[in-house]
């Protein structure tokens, strides 16, 4: 399983990775793999101003159908269009390729609900 060093996690398995106030996020390989193949991510927030756990889209894999939820409070300026003809970008690469949104923030981020690779690793066991 890949968790990478230089990115925050969810304990709802997405990443998050802060450039400015800027933050990235996608889903976790640990949840892609439990989801199985992807075949369709939906983000209709775009432009939107959410709280910190409100749901900004949702991914369908051939299995169910699961909420993605915002890290932090933000704005959602940027969805990952490429998904829309090739969700499983998701599955191939899910720190690369494979992120969903970019949203922008105000002020200093709280992240202290977020954790680092370790914590992460210790929650999937």
């Amino acid at each position: 399983m890949n968790i990478p060093s230089d990115l925050k996690y969810t304990k709802d398995h997405e990443w998050v990775k802060v450039q400015g106030n800027t933050a990235t996020i996608g889903i976790t390989d640990f949840a892609q793999s439990e989801l199985g193949d992807i075949v369709f991510v939906e983000i209709e927030t775009t432009g939107e101003d959410l709280d910190a756990g409100e749901v900004f889209g949702t991914i369908e894999a051939v299995k169910t159908v699961s909420d993605l939820f915002m890290p932090f409070k933000g704005n959602v300026k940027e969805f990952n269009s490429e998904l829309e003809a090739s969700p499983e970008m998701v599955n191939e690469d899910p720190y690369g390729k494979g992120w969903m949104i970019k949203i922008e923030f105000e002020g200093d981020l709280d992240d202290s609900e977020l954790l680092d690779a370790e914590a992460y690793k210790d929650l999937v066991g």
